[in-house]
């Protein structure tokens, strides 16, 4: 794709902005749709218009020995990882794409991490700039492509997880990382009890640790570093080791393990890692699998959504419906206190001042 065409669609999705702006209508922003689940189900009735970012596609700038990369946001998440694992490199935060047309656009919007995400960091946390067209239709650019470059920082990692409700993200440049030397996954049998008890311990003390899961009363760790630094933690955690590790992981991440198959709806709580998560599944009358040392537990539960929504807050953390076969719930993401709620009206209105752009995609006041 030549630049010249690039940068065409690029005003073409400004002038559908603009036009918007305009005369009010709503638009949907929409990559290749691998994540729409995400978002509340009635957007589309109040939706005039759809804009969409898949054409706007390829690498700008790839610099592996600064381990940083600059892509359009309709480049396909799959072609990224293909180029960084060229150069035995990878995207630290491990996104689900959930989808083999999955957009790196989509990706940072919905700001998805995978299992390696607590031990190497979030995928705002590898944000370094974006380029993007907010609710005017206008251009802006945000952050640089150092980590030094803190003007308009702070609203570069704004854009991550947002959802398309403050703007449409144009190109993003990502800090990568080295892919690990060695990488090995061990199992223990443990009690939810000791499970929790086991993660925690493991967290403050094994560098090497790059993901735990626990499901089926099994406790899956995965190690990722130096082959000494490897084998030396394998000897003190102990447990079984795994073969074809990476299918494993792969199937946690991208939510094809057996745990996912459930007709109930699925739950993702976000809780402090010390949080008491083992006595979840008896009191919403469901079943966990735990990620993150405890820090997020999917919940397989047919509960009132204000029931998980009370007990997440009890535990110190929030709840948010991710999948459903049923699109009745009303609020998919728990209810935001009147302070906090207040604050993101007053973001959603300096980047969309006429409230055009995904409303009601993640709280149906904003």
């Amino acid at each position: 794709m030549t630049a010249g065409t690039t940068k065409d669609i690029a005003n073409k999705l400004a002038d559908q902005v603009k036009n918007a702006y305009s005369n009010g209508s709503i638009l949907g922003i929409r990559g290749s749709g691998t994540k729409s689940f995400l978002g509340n189900s009635d957007l589309g009735q109040k939706t005039a218009e759809s804009i969409t970012t898949t054409k706007h596609q390829g690498i700008v700038n790839y610099e592996p020995n600064e381990l940083v990369l600059t892509a359009r946001s309709g480049t396909r998440l799959h072609d990224i990882q293909n180029t960084l694992a060229g150069k035995n490199q990878m995207l630290a935060f491990e996104p689900p794409a959930f989808g083999e047309q999955a957009t790196l656009g989509g990706t940072i919007a919905c700001a998805l991490s995978g299992p390696r995400r607590p031990y190497t960091g979030s995928a705002r946390d590898y944000v370094l700039g974006v380029h993007m067209i907010n609710g005017r239709g206008e251009t802006m650019r945000f952050g640089g492509q150092v980590m030094k470059n803190v003007a308009g920082y702070d609203v570069s990692r704004l854009m991550t997880g947002a959802m398309g409700t403050l703007g449409i993200i144009l190109d993003i440049s990502l800090k990568v990382l080295p892919l690990p030397e060695v990488e090995m996954t061990l199992v223990q049998d443990l009690t939810s009890i000791d499970a929790r008890k086991r993660m925690v311990d493991l967290v403050s003390k094994y560098s090497p640790i790059s993901a735990m899961s626990y499901v089926g009363h099994f406790l899956y760790i995965r190690l990722s570093g130096p082959q000494s630094a490897v084998t030396a933690a394998i000897k003190k955690i102990g447990g079984e080791t795994i073969l074809n590790h990476e299918t494993f992981w792969h199937d946690i991440r991208e939510q094809q393990h057996p745990f996912f198959k459930s007709d109930k709806p699925l739950w993702r709580l976000s809780l402090p890692v010390a949080s008491d998560w083992p006595g979840i599944e008896e009191k919403l009358n469901g079943d966990c699998l735990v990620e993150w040392g405890g820090a997020q537990v999917w919940l397989s539960s047919g509960e009132a959504p204000e029931k998980i929504f009370a007990h997440a807050d009890t535990l110190g953390g929030h709840a948010r419906l991710f999948r459903s076969l049923n699109d009745g719930f009303g609020y998919r993401c728990q209810p935001l206190a009147p302070a906090l709620l207040n604050w993101h009206k007053k973001i959603k209105h300096v980047f969309d001042p006429k409230g055009i752009l995904n409303p009601g995609i993640m709280y149906k006041e904003v």
